[in-house]
C-alpha cells in the first residue's frame, strides 16, 4: 500500500510539472486567466533548464522510494519525459534568441549597425550567474542610494546611480532604467540588473529611477517624475563620471511605455511642470515588452481583454477613455511618433500574456514607417512577459543585442549628431 501511495503522488507532481510545460509552451490568452498564466508560465519559460533538472531530481527521489513498483508510477514516469522534451524546446528557445537578435541589428532600418572591435562575450553575464538565475548584487559595482532627484525627500522621487568599482568613470555613456510594475508597483532595485550590470562592466554609468506609483498618483504624474529624473540626469551626471551628451532609456512593462513616451515627446512643457527650461531629452530607446497603446484600440492592441482598461480607468488615469479620449491617446507611444524619434531597439515575446505581442509590432512597424532613425525590432519565441528580469539564457541574448545597439548609437552620436544610421 505504501508503493501504491507513493506512485499515485509521484503521478500527481510529475502532472503538475506537464501542466508548467503545457503554459509555458501554449500560454492562455484569455481573461481573467492571462495573470495566471504569466504566473504560472514566467519561471518556467525563463529557466526551462534549473526547472527541468529539479524535475529529474524529484523523479529519482521517487523512484527511489518505490514509485516505479506499480502503473501510476510508470504513467507518472511517461509523462516526465514528455515534459523534458517540453523543456528541451524552451531552452532551444531561448538558445535561438541570440540568432533572431543579430537578424534584428543586421536588418535595422537605415542598415546594419555593427560595431567594430566590441567584445561579444559577456563581462557580467557569465555562464555560471546564469545556472544561479536570481541576480544577487555585485561587489564589483557601486551602488549610490537614494539620489532625491527632485528635492522633496519623497521615496518615489529617488534613484539609484550604478557605476564601476574598479574603473573611475568619466565622460561615460549613460543609460537611464524606469521599472515596470503596471504604473502601481515596482521598485528601482527590482528590474533590468542584468543589463544594467553588463553595461557597468563595461564602463558605462546607469541610473535607476523611481517614480509616484498608482492609485496614489493619477497620470500624467509617472512621466513627469521619469522627465523630471532624466533633467536632474543631464544637469549632474558629470558628478558621478557620465557623460550628458549621451543618454539612452530603457525600461519594461509600464517601464517600457515611460521610457519609449519620453523617447518621443522630448521637453514637452505639458510634462516638464516647473522645470520646463530643462532638456529631458535622450539620445536612444531599448524598451521592452511596453504597453505602447494606452487607448486599447482592438484594432491595434489585439487580445489585451477589459483588465487593462478597466485598470488604466480605475486606477491611473482616473478617468474614462469616452469621456477622455485625448488623454489616452497623448499617452500612447504609437500616436506620439515622428521623424525626429530617437534610435529605437524594441524587445518583445511570441508567448507574453500582458502585452500582446501585435503590440510591439504595430509600435516597431510605425517607426519604421515614420522615424528616420534607425529601429531594430525582435519577437523571442517562447518569450514571456518580464523574460529579461533574471540571469537566464534569453536575456543573456538579448542584454549583448541591447549593448551592441547602444555602443554603435554611442558611436553614431559621437561621430556626428546629425549623422545618419551606423551603416555595416
Amino acid at each position: 500500500m505504501l508503493y501504491w501511495g507513493v506512485a499515485w503522488v509521484f503521478l500527481a507532481v510529475s502532472m503538475a510539472f506537464a501542466i508548467l510545460v503545457v503554459n509555458a509552451l501554449v500560454p492562455v490568452r484569455r481573461e481573467p486567466l492571462t495573470v495566471a498564466s504569466f504566473s504560472l508560465g514566467w519561471i518556467p519559460s525563463e529557466l526551462p533548464v534549473q526547472v527541468g533538472a529539479f524535475e529529474v531530481i524529484v523523479t529519482v527521489a521517487f523512484a527511489f522510494h518505490g514509485a516505479l513498483r506499480t502503473w501510476p508510477g510508470w504513467v507518472g514516469l511517461a509523462v516526465g519525459a514528455a515534459s523534458g522534451a517540453g523543456w528541451a524546446e524552451l531552452a532551444m528557445a531561448a538558445h535561438r534568441s541570440k540568432s533572431l537578435v543579430d537578424r534584428a541589428l543586421a536588418d535595422a532600418t537605415g542598415g546594419a549597425i555593427k560595431v567594430d572591435g566590441l567584445d561579444p562575450t559577456p563581462v557580467w553575464n557569465r555562464w555560471w550567474r546564469l545556472v544561479i538565475a536570481v541576480p544577487f548584487r555585485f561587489r564589483g559595482i557601486r551602488r549610490t542610494r537614494n539620489v532625491d532627484y527632485w528635492g522633496d525627500g519623497n521615496y518615489r522621487h529617488k534613484l539609484d546611480i550604478l557605476t564601476r568599482r574598479s574603473l573611475r568613470a568619466e565622460h561615460a555613456p549613460v543609460l537611464v532604467y524606469i521599472h515596470g510594475g503596471a504604473w502601481m508597483i515596482g521598485d528601482k532595485r527590482q528590474q533590468g540588473i542584468p543589463m544594467m550590470h553588463e553595461l557597468v562592466q563595461r564602463g558605462w554609468v546607469c541610473v535607476a529611477v523611481n517614480y509616484r506609483l498608482s492609485p496614489r498618483a493619477t497620470w500624467p504624474a509617472h512621466i513627469v517624475d521619469c522627465k523630471r529624473a532624466v533633467a536632474w540626469v543631464r544637469e549632474h551626471i558629470a558628478e558621478y563620471g557620465g557623460d550628458p551628451d549621451f543618454i539612452a532609456v530603457s525600461g519594461g512593462s509600464a517601464g517600457g511605455h515611460l521610457s519609449s513616451l519620453l523617447a518621443l515627446t522630448p521637453n514637452e512643457p505639458e510634462w516638464q511642470p516647473g522645470f520646463e527650461g530643462l532638456d529631458a531629452s535622450v539620445d536612444a530607446c531599448v524598451p521592452f515588452y511596453g504597453v505602447y497603446d494606452m487607448t486599447v484600440d482592438p484594432s491595434r492592441s489585439g487580445a489585451y481583454g477589459p483588465g487593462l482598461l478597466d485598470l488604466l480607468e480605475r486606477r491611473v488615469m482616473k478617468t474614462a477613455r469616452s469621456d477622455n479620449p485625448a488623454l489616452f491617446e497623448q499617452a500612447s507611444p504609437d500616436r506620439r511618433v515622428t521623424s525626429a524619434a530617437p534610435p529605437m531597439f524594441v524587445f518583445h515575446g511570441t508567448n507574453d500574456t500582458l502585452v500582446p505581442p501585435v503590440v510591439g509590432r504595430y509600435f516597431a512597424d510605425r517607426l519604421r514607417q515614420v522615424s528616420e532613425a534607425p529601429v531594430a525590432y525582435v519577437e523571442l519565441p517562447r518569450a514571456q512577459h518580464a523574460f529579461d528580469v533574471m540571469a537566464s539564457i534569453r536575456s543573456r541574448h538579448t542584454t549583448m543585442g541591447a549593448v551592441r545597439f547602444l555602443e554603435g548609437m554611442r558611436l553614431r552620436v559621437a561621430a556626428d549628431p546629425t549623422s545618419g544610421p551606423l551603416l555595416g
